[in-house]
């Protein structure tokens, strides 16, 4: 995420940085090529929810289930009032918060999947986009940005008319998963010190420390 987002932030500002045409190609590969190790992670995780322990598990991630409201609402008072709730796994704010994560995360996967194929013509979506602007007596596997004689320009106007609104939809959501990974950035600062537990070093241990009964055991 931390490539993606320098390399993004690059490309947002590559008249002012003035980056040449083969320049920003170059970019566009690096930043593609992230965004299939985050898609291939993420891949991963959501698998895992569906065959990793009880508390890597869709019922303990995301914010549904019996009493799941009322839980959340314990858990602010308790927050609150001093005497924190603890969790093995995600406590109900958090739930809400891999919620949001991952919904962003999907949607930013989804549409710079798309935005590879427009760009770059790279898969998964490359072929189809190369079909629909190839000029005639091309062959669409030789499609490239930087060669205009490749492009029928009627329909290469088109295939950027309809990449233009999932650009800004890719760029808003980037903005707005920055904020939200900065938000779960401090939340996990402000738990582990109001609760005095263990959660940044359970990310690379497996175990955390309890003050009292974890609410999940």
């Amino acid at each position: 995420m931390l490539g993606l987002s320098i390399v993004g932030v690059i490309l947002l500002n590559d008249d002012a940085l003035g980056l040449s045409a083969s320049g920003k190609i170059l970019l566009k590969q690096i930043h593609v090529v992230l965004g299939y190790i985050m898609g291939l992670n993420l891949i991963w995780r959501l698998v895992w929810a569906f065959f990793g322990n009880r508390y890597a598990r869709w019922s303990a991630m995301l914010p549904y289930g019996f009493g799941f409201w009322g839980k959340l609402r314990a858990y602010g008072h308790a927050f609150l009032s001093g005497e924190p709730q603890e969790y093995i796994g995600h406590n109900p704010a958090a739930r809400l918060a891999i919620a949001a994560l991952l919904l962003l995360l999907v949607l930013q996967t989804v549409t710079g999947a798309i935005l590879a194929g427009t760009d770059l013509f790279w898969p998964p979506f490359g072929r189809w986009f190369a079909g629909w602007v190839v000029a005639a007596g091309i062959d669409p596997a030789t499609v490239s940005p930087l060669a205009a004689n490749t492009l029928d320009q009627t329909a290469y106007n088109a295939m950027r008319a309809f990449r233009s609104p999932i650009v800004m939809i890719h760029l808003y959501a980037f903005y707005v998963l920055t904020g939200a990974i900065l938000m779960h950035l401090i939340a996990v600062i402000v738990t582990e010190i109001h609760e005095g537990g263990s959660i940044t070093s359970a990310m690379f241990t497996g175990r955390k420390i309890f003050n009292r009964p974890p609410e999940d055991r």
